[in-house]
């Protein structure tokens, strides 16, 4: 008996597949067809990562400083020429009863207020102080800019009057791993590739859900015998498929080739990781989908959602400097056990024996919502008949 039921069985799974695989084309040729969405797809994975990486950095660049130089000696004069470019523009000369209107109106970010007397109080042994005046609108550059030049100020009066300074009494030796000239866009650029993954997923598995409703297609499929789950793989393996192919793309050319940021891990690891949270967010999307009346609504609902997954996954702050109680609750995001293997394998070359807890996680996940949303698009079908 088992025998023969073995071959229908078979048969069935081969039937079922070519209508996952035709649906799955379906989705594709409709995609085709949507000029806009080609252009998002190709704009996020190409410009939008490029002009991220490029724009958003956290350490100090082109930083407009101003010097109060009250003691106009070789020493202060050598601390005024040591602040120099590309961290700092060229330091203006300004008095001190100007320090204020300049701050207060964004002419300068830093401003060096050098005492009468310094290199005199300096020769004979004396600590005399130095004013750091700091504009910290921008707290990133605000905080580094400050230890730059505070570094700056150490070294030169170290190096222009070695008697003068009392040496450490320790001497710290500093290893940098994985990004070795602190570079930001190293790490924004992978991060925007990953905060974009989630972001298309989302939309695109979500939007042709919609389409179809919008379009009356779904009257279409209700008449095929298709089923529900056939209908919901069908459109997470080819939006998925772009996805992967897009971001992959974004991953070796934009990413490692425009913007020289090395890969130090697996890519096809990579890749099989994604292929795991995409099963997860796309079901988010069509989820969404399901409780969305229209377009406009369903991007009302995703716009929070993606900012959470996005700024709260660990791809914008360290997750260690969260609330406790809110690292617990973006363990159920799919988005935040991405961002972990995704740093692991391309920024330390982790492999599978590493990551595996976090793919485990995605595979619950996404199992989770993937039950969630076929048990909501079925009603949505049946209602609609």
């Amino acid at each position: 008996m088992a025998l023969r039921m073995a071959p229908r069985l078979a048969l069935h799974l081969a039937a079922r597949m070519a209508r996952i695989f035709r649906l799955g084309v379906k989705e594709l040729r409709s995609l085709k067809a949507d000029p806009v969405l080609v252009a998002l797809i190709v704009y996020t994975f190409t410009v939008a990562v490029y002009t991220v990486a490029n724009g958003a950095k956290f350490e100090v660049e082109n930083a407009a400083v101003a010097v109060v130089d009250e003691d106009r000696s070789m020493l202060s004069a050598r601390l005024r020429d040591a602040l120099l470019k590309p961290f700092f523009k060229e330091p203006v000369l300004i008095d001190a009863d100007a320090i204020d209107p300049a701050m207060d109106r964004g002419r300068v970010v830093f401003v060096v207020e050098i005492p009468p007397k310094f290199e005199h109080d300096v020769l004979a042994g004396r600590h005399p102080t130095i004013g750091l005046d700091i504009d910290a609108t921008a707290m990133s550059q605000a905080g580094n800019g400050a230890s730059y030049i505070q570094s700056i100020i150490l070294a030169e009066v170290s190096a222009a009057l070695p008697g003068a300074t009392q040496s450490s009494p320790i001497d710290v030796t500093v290893r940098v791993n994985f990004n070795p000239n602190l570079k930001s866009d190293w790490f924004t650029a992978v991060m925007q590739v990953i905060n974009n993954i989630t972001m298309l997923a989302v939309i695109l598995a979500g939007a042709a859900l919609i389409r179809e409703r919008e379009h009356g297609t779904i009257e279409h499929l209700l008449v095929m015998p298709v089923t529900p789950i056939e209908i919901m793989l069908a459109k997470v393996w080819a939006n998925g498929l772009v996805i992967v192919v897009a971001s992959t793309f974004s991953l070796l050319v934009v990413v490692e080739w425009l913007l020289g940021v090395p890969i130090a891990g697996s890519v096809p690891l990579f890749v099989g990781a994604t292929v795991l949270y995409l099963f997860s967010v796309t079901a988010l999307g069509i989820l969404i989908a399901t409780v969305s009346t229209s377009m406009g609504q369903f991007g009302l609902i995703v716009m929070p959602s993606l900012i959470i997954m996005n700024l709260l996954s660990g791809s914008t702050t360290p997750m260690e400097s969260m609330p406790v109680w809110l690292q617990n609750v973006m363990q159920l995001s799919p988005s935040t056990h991405f961002v972990a293997l995704s740093q692991a394998i391309l920024y330390r070359g982790a492999g599978a024996g590493l990551i595996w807890p976090q793919m485990l996680a995605l595979v619950a996940i996404g199992g989770v919502f993937f039950a969630a949303a076929a048990l909501r698009f079925r009603k949505a079908l049946l209602s609609a008949s």
